[in-house]
């Protein structure tokens, strides 16, 4: 969410950092909606206290005998009266409007992120590793793994593509994984774990900024029935688009409608990473700066629908409906976010060399950033089958902007005022994907996988998976 205040003060600086994210100037537009939301607002403040003053005149007249003058200042004040409702509606109205403008642009790229459309334009910062030699051809896991249990076709017949049935030696690895990397996470880089709701409602989507733009990406916990087409209609992927299907009302109101409707009373969202339930844990509130930085860490299933993602990573269990994944979140000062962020990604940096695979570390590029952040490296693991560096972990500072949208707060020690929170996200790390690399790293010509030392604690024993 921006600030209007700053784009007031500097219209070109907002402009110039919508055109990195490859949008056109909206400065002038977003301007014009301000100024006109305060006009409006000043004249009910005038009309207010004129009503007031007008008032106070009636008894005045009324005492000096005056009737012709109380007359004509009660139709006066009957008249602002009728008016002011009218005014307030139209002031809520635009007010609706310039928010959800605001809600629908992407967070600006801080000043040290490179340009770029793409992915073409992300810098590697550094590598860590060396890749295996084999003295056979490495496989892609979605060849091999199937026979260690890794099984496809079982959870196709009862949910559809990507989703994956796990067996035996091959849902203890996936298990051990997971483990592995809370407890790092938990007792090295010193997050502390949370068990947080799978399912939340539109209000901690939006403050994550996956509403209302991503809503095609998430799964809606409830049956739509015949309100689907309207909640579609409203939540187009494109940002022009968006602006010119929507037939009336804003955003916000559309969804609140739909809720609203509902047959259920409870309606919700699965949880797309559990950045969306660690983040919102501090919602609303006003944090002692004391309690900064506060470090949260799940691990969870995560949901996602990934409509926006079509056609791509289809085969295998790269890209699934429902995944776990080990989540850091961080709290900050507004001064200390750019060191949290280079301390995040450290904290994933140290599972992949635990696990000892080769991974290179990005840094995004303006135009590949995801919405909410300013700051994003990715972190690439080295995958043999597919020989290419494929994305495992992705550490974001979205800086005030999720704060924002959450109204989340602190007060400095002995300060009157209070100042929004830099929120960062992270993956530490995404549990399947390092599953893949795990098979594809440790793969054997007979079709057997090694598993890493640093797993062997969690294996009861077992030390390869064998088909």
């Amino acid at each position: 969410m921006h600030d209007i205040r700053l784009i007031r003060e500097n219209p070109q600086a907002f402009d110039a950092g919508l055109a990195r994210r490859g949008l056109a100037p909206l400065s002038e537009q977003i301007l014009a909606a301000d100024a006109s939301v305060r006009a409006l607002q000043t004249e009910i403040q005038a009309s207010l206290a004129r009503r007031n003053e007008a008032s106070k005149l009636i008894g005045q007249a009324m005492a000096s005998g005056d009737k012709d003058k109380a007359e004509a200042l009660k139709a006066e004040v009957a008249d602002l009266k009728t008016a002011l409702p009218a005014k307030e509606d139209a002031e809520r109205e635009q007010l609706a409007a310039l928010h959800d403008t605001l809600a629908a642009l992407p967070n600006l790229p801080a000043a040290d992120v490179p340009d770029g459309e793409d992915e073409d334009g992300n810098v590697e910062i550094a590598r860590w590793g060396t890749p295996r030699t084999f003295d056979f051809t490495p496989q892609e896991h979605a060849d091999f793994a199937p026979a260690l249990g890794l099984d496809f076709e079982t959870a196709a017949k009862m949910s559809g593509a990507r989703f994956a049935f796990l067996k035996g030696q091959m849902a203890r690895l996936e298990r051990a994984l997971g483990q592995f990397m809370i407890d790092r996470q938990t007792i090295d880089a010193g997050y502390t774990e949370c068990a947080t709701p799978l399912m939340v409602r539109d209000h901690a989507m939006f403050g994550t900024a996956q509403l209302p733009k991503f809503a095609h990406d998430q799964f809606f916990a409830a049956d739509m029935s015949n309100r689907e087409k309207l909640f579609w209609d409203a939540m187009p992927n494109d940002f022009e688009d968006r602006m010119a299907k929507v037939p009336k009302g804003s955003y916000r109101e559309i969804i609140q409608e739909l809720l609203n409707s509902a047959d259920t009373a409870e309606q919700f969202w699965l949880v797309p990473t559990a950045e969306v339930s660690l983040t919102n844990a501090v919602c609303e509130e006003i944090l002692p700066e004391a309690d900064l930085p506060i470090r949260m860490t799940a691990l969870t299933p995560c949901f996602r629908s990934e409509a926006g993602s079509a056609g791509r990573d289809t085969r295998g269990y790269i890209r699934q409906h429902q995944f776990w994944k080990v989540e850091l979140v961080s709290i900050t000062r507004p001064e200390d976010s750019d060191a949290e962020l280079e301390r995040k990604t450290r904290a994933a940096e140290a599972i992949l060399e635990a696990l000892e695979l080769p991974y290179r570390k990005m840094l995004l590029c303006a135009g590949d950033m995801g919405f909410a952040a300013r700051k994003t490296y990715d972190l690439e693991v080295w995958l043999p089958g597919q020989n290419a560096y494929r994305e495992i972990s992705s550490c974001s500072n979205c800086g005030d902007f999720q704060a924002r949208r959450m109204n989340t707060r602190f007060r400095r020690e002995g300060g009157k005022t209070n100042e929004f929170v830099h929120t960062l996200n992270g993956s530490g790390l995404a549990v399947g994907r390092t599953l893949v690399a795990v098979l594809e790293n440790y793969q054997q010509a007979d079709g057997s996988v090694i598993v890493p030392d640093a797993l062997l604690p969690y294996m009861g024993g077992i030390t390869r998976l064998t088909p």
